[in-house]
């Protein structure tokens, strides 16, 4: 599975960190990062809650 981030759509809620910190990280300013797109079975799980609580739903799940 990849995970895909329009960051420019990114609000700083840190909720996906908070859900998949192996995943994401946040910048200096609170915007989130991609610690790696490609993900696997053991994480994904923790991207779809990222994907589902993301304020700006700004993350998507796709397969690779």
């Amino acid at each position: 599975m990849k995970v895909e981030l329009e960051a420019d759509k990114c609000v700083a809620s840190g909720q996906c960190v908070v859900a998949a910190m192996d995943v994401f990280d946040q910048d200096d300013d609170g915007i989130a990062i991609l610690l790696t797109e490609q993900i696997g079975d053991d994480q994904v799980d923790d991207v779809k809650e990222a994907v589902a609580i993301c304020p700006a739903a700004a993350i998507r799940l796709v397969r690779a």
